[in-house]
């Protein structure tokens, strides 16, 4: 009997064992990691860093355009690459949101690292790991900390117009609003704040905030808290709440730089948006503008940081989805 005895709880032992390393097997084959490519395509990140480079020399706007790419693309399906798939003729597709269209731009930059990749490696790296990619090589050119970016994404299938509004973060959004969309993608406060520092780099069309100019719901119809001389400045460039959709202004003094201009813009209510002016009205996220606005140091470290964890957003790995052959449309 003590021998049955052994002999089962070996088993017994051999078995869990077996149940544990399967376990782990499955939850590490779903995480993304470092050097993702390595063996399998070692060229792809100097593929997609160069063509990042290339755009970036041609227009520096390319990096802002890249970072919120990749923003867009996370925040809706998860980093998936669903953004940048076109339309088709029964369904319009994210890219085509009017949040989306005109605004995002870099596509093309991400077409052409993909077919460069898809010669040297067929069928290997996702859409959505090169929009990562690429947002990292820009936050760089634009003077911020790099980082290491964890890769094993796969693409998506589905693109819809429909996700947009109920998952992108609003200029209109308070604190509150912000803070809860940002919680239902798992990030926390902090990191919305520190994630909203992306508005340091790039340009906004005015019809993103002319409401704050000519229709806010005040005696003047000018938002208060905006800065009464940066106000008259954007009516300059802005004329009318329906000012030309394609006129842009830049989103802080140095739109090409990742600084922390757009934090000290806050304190001093020239945040552009609604959504960004707002994080000053709360005692918890006022003090972090404050002290980002102090210590550029400290918000590039944690910028990077946030980035990483927003690339991890409801990722496809293993099987899930597919690699797109072109990241435009479905294999």
């Amino acid at each position: 009997m003590s021998q049955i005895r052994k002999c089962l709880h070996f088993s017994t032992t051999i078995a869990f064992s077996i149940l544990v390393i399967l376990s782990l097997t499955g939850f590490l084959e779903a995480q993304l990691q470092r050097g993702f490519y390595m063996q399998s395509c070692p060229m792809a990140e100097f593929i997609i860093k160069n063509e990042v480079r290339e755009a970036f020399f041609s227009n520096r706007g390319y990096a802002a355009g890249l970072v919120r790419l990749h923003f867009h693309d996370c925040f809706v399906r998860g980093c998936d690459g669903s953004v940048l798939l076109d339309s088709t003729p029964g369904s319009t597709a994210e890219k085509d949101a009017p949040a989306n269209n005109p605004s995002l731009r870099g596509f093309d930059v991400i077409d052409n690292a993909k077919a460069k990749i898809e010669n040297m490696c067929p069928g290997v790296v996702s859409c959505a790991d090169i929009v990562a990619y690429a947002a990292r090589d820009s936050v760089e050119m634009a003077g911020g900390f790099g980082y290491d970016v964890y890769a094993g994404r796969r693409d998506g299938r589905i693109s819809l117009e429909s996700d947009i509004k109920k998952n992108l973060p609003p200029a209109f959004g308070d604190v509150e609003l912000l803070t809860k969309i940002f919680a239902s993608k798992g990030l926390t406060q902090e990191e919305m704040v520190i994630l909203s520092g992306a508005h340091t780099i790039g340009r906004a069309h005015c019809n993103s905030f002319t409401d704050r100019l000519y229709s806010f719901n005040s005696a003047s119809g000018q938002d208060p808290s905006l800065n009464a001389a940066y106000a008259a400045q954007l009516q300059k460039q802005c004329p009318s709440v329906n000012s030309d959709t394609s006129t842009v202004v830049p989103m802080d003094p140095s739109p090409f730089t990742a600084d922390t201009a757009y934090y000290r813009n806050i304190l001093n209510n020239r945040g552009l948006f609604t959504s960004d002016q707002a994080l000053a009205s709360d005692p918890v996220t006022a003090g972090l503008v404050t002290q980002y606005a102090r210590n550029p140091g400290l918000w590039g470290r944690k910028f990077a940081d946030a980035m990483v964890a927003m690339g991890q957003i409801d990722v496809l790995t293993g099987d899930e989805g597919e690699i797109r052959i072109n990241c435009r449309v479905v294999n």
